[in-house]
């Protein structure tokens, strides 16, 4: 079976389901020995499966079997020397997510709680004092004081060590989720200061701590949170050092297709899903790939779909896209988009309050959340910076659109005019609005898509403005005739209708463009479907488009239906 939404290594690796071996994670931490090592990837990268892997590898508890058969099994005196010998600390910040501070703060204590729950034979160990053992009872009191909040995990360390014997691993998932979500509800400053305690005594001032993995998709600066802590690793996406191991790399894609005898997708799998880089390693995003190799299982003829939007709403691309007001912004968007490259100086390390300050941070945090990724080496603090693949692609086309609906609503005295000239027959003032909206949204290029691809996007622009008609019935890829219309619109008044066929024109040629969908609105008889609706008078326009050009031709008027 294909572990979707499973994030426990335990129950992965159980041989109940498909697993891509990530243990070498392990012995290059151990080799590569950081007191504290930060991960930075985007979300959906299994950073939360490794981090659970660390715990299963390194904990007292549980089926060490598990590990046999995988690459860090064949490490027989890394297995000896580290497997199960430690206590370990296992916290995810992920869940706390609230509109107050108050209850941000109650689910911080929440999920403390829950960690000392794990270890409730320290409530009646010998090896602590009585004093030891109140202070642990404190870590069970949902009403802790902050003061208590801040020193919990180095005082359950410190606890863990005397009863064990053994300095304790102290993993912390998601670190920077409680600030994303306390800067979108106004108390990022309370929560900045919370956090930055809590991990001052973690991890900075605690004896007990053998070492400590953190992962986040932001890399937050070293003066806002980790105040001090001069013992942090940081390993970022454009770091080579563990670079293949959050991520599917191509290797390991066809060897999952083989396996499901799903080889015969891994074009499309590779367009859509991989493109991402990290350091060195090129790699797929796991999440797409397990659940459209899912969907495939049922249904072979599926289509790739967009499984990153349904996490998140996307909202840095609709900041950064709303910021690209400039004319340079706006056509290095259109360049991304059309699949180039652009270089921009990078700065990793940003507070939440610096991120959406100017269009410049904004590059920055597209990279760090994997909007973007880097093409090619850096020069200094440069890099060069594409959009990953179709699926992110199709995520900026989403937003463009998104925007541009919002932006023909507000013009209620131009969308008026353009529908006038419409219903009308007024080809020239057609032309002449269409041009105006193309001009102010971000468009496609013809360097990356097919011909279809390139329709769809002014076909989505038209329709984009039509949708605020409400009188009038408007469908969209409607059988008639002998084919499928662009665009069929049934007026107000039912006695009248439009039919719309749009063509991009790949070198240019409009006035051919226009032809050619003009003939093809006669030769498939794409009026018909109005026709049997009792519709007498039907207008017919080609539509061609190249860039942020468009052309306008309307046929003659057909009134021949009886």
């Amino acid at each position: 079976m294909l572990p979707i939404g499973i994030e426990r290594f335990e129950e992965i690796a159980s041989g109940k389901f498909y697993y891509v071996d990530k243990t070498g994670l392990l012995k290059e931490l151990l080799h590569n020995w950081g007191k504290v090592n930060l991960f930075t990837r985007p979300r959906r990268f299994g950073k939360s499966l490794n981090m659970s892997m660390l715990k299963s590898f390194f904990g007292l508890n549980g089926n060490k079997n598990i590990f046999e058969g995988l690459e860090i099994g064949k490490e027989m005196d890394l297995c000896e020397t580290y497997m199960g010998k430690f206590p370990v600390i296992s916290v995810s910040l992920k869940s706390i997510n609230a509109r107050t501070f108050e209850t941000a703060y109650a689910m911080a204590v929440q999920i403390i709680m829950e960690a000392a729950e794990e270890v409730q034979y320290l409530a009646v160990s010998d090896r602590l004092s009585s004093h030891d053992r109140e202070m642990y009872s404190e870590l069970l009191n949902m009403d802790m004081s902050e003061a208590t909040f801040s020193g919990s995990l180095r005082r359950l360390s410190g606890l863990l060590q005397k009863h064990h014997g053994s300095q304790v691993i102290l993993l912390i998932d998601e670190y920077d989720v409680p600030l994303a979500k306390a800067f979108e509800n106004g108390y990022y400053d309370q929560m900045i200061l919370l956090i930055r305690n809590l991990f001052e005594q973690a991890l900075k001032t605690n004896d007990s701590l053998k070492f400590a993995v953190l992962t986040g998709c932001m890399r937050i600066t070293k003066e806002s949170i980790f105040t001090g802590l001069n013992n942090l690793k940081i390993l970022s996406v454009t770091d080579p050092r563990f670079d293949e191991y959050f991520g599917f790399t191509d290797s390991e894609v066809r060897e999952l297709l083989d396996y499901y005898e799903l080889s015969g997708h891994y074009g499309q799998i590779k367009e859509w899903y991989d493109g991402y880089r990290f350091g060195n390693a090129e790699v797929y995003c796991p999440w797409d790939v397990i659940n459209y190799c899912d969907i495939l299982r049922a249904d072979l003829e599926a289509q790739p779909q967009n499984y990153w939007s349904n996490t998140s709403n996307n909202d840095v691309v609709r900041q950064f896209l709303q910021k690209a007001d400039s004319g340079s912004a706006k056509k290095e968007i259109e360049r991304l988009i059309a699949g180039e490259v652009i270089t921009k100086e990078i700065h990793q390390e940003l507070t939440y309050k610096d991120m959406y300050q100017s269009i410049e941070n904004i590059w920055s945090v597209l990279l760090t959340t994997g909007y973007l990724t880097q093409r090619g080496k850096p020069d200094g603090m440069k890099l060069p910076l594409a959009i990953p693949n179709m699926e992110i692609r199709d995520i900026f086309i989403t937003q463009i659109m998104s925007l541009f609906r919002e932006s023909v609503q507000k013009d209620g005295e131009m969308l008026n005019r353009f529908c006038d000239a419409l219903q009308s027959g007024n080809a020239e003032e057609v032309e002449k609005y269409f041009g105006e909206y193309l001009k102010r949204t971000i468009s496609i290029r013809d360097t990356y898509v097919k011909k279809p691809m390139k329709e769809n996007f002014y076909h989505g622009i038209l329709l984009g403005i039509l949708g605020f008609k409400t009188q009038w019935g408007i469908s969209s890829n409607k059988e008639s005739g002998d084919g499928y219309s662009d665009i069929l619109i049934e007026l107000e008044d039912m006695e009248s209708g439009i039919v719309v066929e749009l063509k991009y024109a790949e070198d240019g040629n409009l006035e051919a463009g226009c032809r050619e969908a003009l003939q093809q609105i006669e030769r498939k008889r794409y009026e018909e479907s109005l026709q049997k609706e009792g519709i007498r008078k039907i207008l017919r326009y080609g539509i061609a488009c190249y860039k942020k050009r468009c052309k306008v031709m309307l046929a003659k008027i057909c009134e021949e239906y009886q």
